[in-house]
């Protein structure tokens, strides 16, 4: 098992900038890619960033590309997402996931993934 939480979410104005971070626990960090995907109200939940297990490799989906930094730091078993330029179509709960396989960006892509945070809340105003 891997446990994952969420932290860093909050209330932003639009334009503004903010950092989650995923700490991982359970099981070795390294072996999993790692994800981040967001749910708004009434929607289902997307795809939004991806990273591979040494980092070398990331993936993000058109609406925040450019705008979002996913990194990860091995030794502190942690993942982020920086998010910058925000916007209140940025709104929604953001969740972390990993994922140990080669497909998982193929995975990743239709929200399907080993393990699951349980959230944290980014509300971007306008």
């Amino acid at each position: 098992q891997v446990q994952l939480v969420e932290s860093g979410g909050g209330l932003v104005q639009a334009g503004g900038s903010l950092t989650l971070s995923c700490a991982a626990s359970g099981r070795t960090f390294s072996d999993y890619a790692m994800g981040w995907f967001r749910q708004a109200p009434g929607k289902e939940r997307e795809f939004v960033a991806a990273i591979s297990w040494g980092g070398e490799r990331t993936h993000y989906a058109d609406s925040v590309e450019g705008r979002f930094t996913i990194s990860r730091d091995n030794a502190k078993n942690t993942v982020y997402l920086r998010m910058r330029s925000l916007k209140p179509e940025d709104t929604a709960a953001y969740y972390c996931a990993a994922d140990p396989t080669v497909y998982y960006r193929d995975n990743f892509i239709r929200s399907h993934a080993s393990y699951w945070g349980q959230g944290t809340q980014v509300t971007v105003s306008s």
